[in-house]
């Protein structure tokens, strides 16, 4: 095992997975535009788009850490050059996941209205919600299948095709957006917040089918399930049942935010749509470093080669840091125009650019957390990471959330609340890694 990384190496695998990373909230951030700036009810369209978005989010975090449980196991079998011994493993693991998704697709659906009345969604704005959703949820497995292959590639050390696949959705999702929302006269009838749902329902199965395409075509691991179970299985569905708690923490986050948002008005919710999907979208660009992160530590973790594991940490604290202040400084350099991409109504804009800066100022704590995060998911120690989130959100978020509501802070309150929340995840992560691999990379 080689004993040093450099910036080619990684970035040879971070900038793929970085774009990558911002289809999905590329494919939000377009509904979000594209809706946002129609004629009829623009307000509230882009404000259920924000909640579905929220709450689609949720679902595809809950369900698409296979991805990071694959990732990690592949990896490290790569690192110990055994990995002919979980070839049938990635098959077991899609076919699990899309029957839960089925399965959670139908526990939803009939339940629409009531789902989104929790997220205090009223009015034209619960129909809206209810309209997206419906249309919008029957892409969920084609996202969890296309998530899980990517999984399989980062493991082998690929974020090539993951990015050729993410690139063609993206790219799909935004000509459909502009086409199925404005309409062709004559042609296409303009579908509204329908329409976007439509398009990105549609960039999903294709980016699911071309995923399938390549695994097949590249590399020699099937897609067909065969059983008996992998020894594998075992670890992997701990993996996920640890992630799945964990993103459960991470997710009442999201809910509380966006029910506190939503209850201060739809110029509120609308301003926090836009704002956390450019959060959302940050957090995606920093990923590649994470993924980075994952993909490396995972294989180098299986080699047991420590040092440069510790080598390796210490160049993606410095390259993240560097990410994250150039996202911030871009975000300034362009404040005002970009609200003005989103919508143009004044009270939404108002509300918006009053909290921009909180955003960008998190930009350089958050690429800490979202490394190390990749780092532990490639080590497959997510039990850690369930219970640093945990502690995040139950001890930190939340009584912060509703203090700073008490005071009426409104949005001001909830991205102070996101910030602290991120550095309650960073901190610790960062602490653990030093203190388990300085001594182990001093012995190697």
């Amino acid at each position: 095992m080689q004993s040093t990384i450099n910036l080619k190496q990684i970035n040879k695998l971070a900038i793929p997975a970085l774009i990558a990373g911002v289809s999905e909230p590329i494919l939000s951030l377009t509904d979000a535009a594209i809706v946002g700036n129609i004629q009829q009810n623009p307000t509230e369209s882009l404000a259920a788009v924000g909640i579905v978005t929220t709450f689609i989010s949720m679902l595809i975090w809950v369900l698409g850490q296979t991805r990071s449980a694959i990732s990690s196991i592949v990896s490290q079998y790569v690192g110990a050059n055994k990995v002919e011994q979980i070839k049938n493993l990635p098959a077991q693991a899609i076919f699990i996941i899309t029957s839960l998704s089925l399965l959670i697709i139908l526990c939803t659906y009939p339940f629409a209205e009531s789902i989104f009345k929790l997220y205090n969604a009223s009015n034209l704005i619960l129909d809206y919600t209810v309209i997206y959703y419906k249309i919008r949820v029957l892409g969920f497995p084609f996202t969890l299948f296309t998530f899980a292959i990517f999984g399989v590639f980062r493991g082998l050390q690929n974020t090539y095709y993951p990015m050729i696949i993410a690139i063609i959705g993206a790219t799909t999702n935004i000509i459909l957006d502009v086409i199925f929302v404005y309409g062709i006269p004559g042609y296409v009838l303009a579908m509204h917040i329908e329409g976007a749902a439509y398009a990105s329902v549609i960039a999903q199965m294709l980016m699911a089918i071309l995923a399938a395409y390549f695994l097949l075509k590249k590399t020699n691991i099937p897609l067909t399930p065969r059983f008996p179970f992998n020894q594998e299985i075992q670890r992997f569905v701990l993996m996920i049942l640890n992630l799945f708690i964990r993103t459960l923490a991470l997710n009442v986050t999201l809910y509380f935010a966006s029910a506190k948002a939503t209850s201060y008005g739809a110029e509120y919710i609308a301003a926090y749509t836009i704002a956390i999907n450019l959060w959302f979208l940050g957090a995606f660009i920093v990923d590649g470093y994470a993924s980075a992160g994952n993909i490396l530590s995972g294989k180098l973790f299986g080699a047991k080669a420590y040092d440069t594991l510790m080598l390796l940490s210490n160049k993606l604290i410095k390259y993240g840091l560097l990410v994250g202040l150039a996202l911030a400084a871009v975000g300034a350099l362009f404040y005002y125009p970009i609200g003005s991409i989103f919508t143009k109504e004044p009270e939404v804009l108002e509300a918006f650019y009053s909290v921009f800066w909180i955003v960008l100022a998190m930009q350089p704590l958050c690429t800490l957390a979202f490394i190390f995060d990749g780092i532990f998911k490639g080590l497959g120690k997510m039990k850690y990471l369930r219970n640093v989130l945990l502690f995040a959100t139950l001890v930190v978020f939340i009584p912060i959330i509703f203090w700073l509501d008490a005071l009426d802070y409104k949005l001001h309150g909830i991205f102070i609340a996101i910030a602290f929340w991120i550095i309650a995840r960073g901190v610790p992560l960062i602490v653990k890694f030093r203190k388990t691999f300085i001594p182990l990379a001093q012995n190697t």
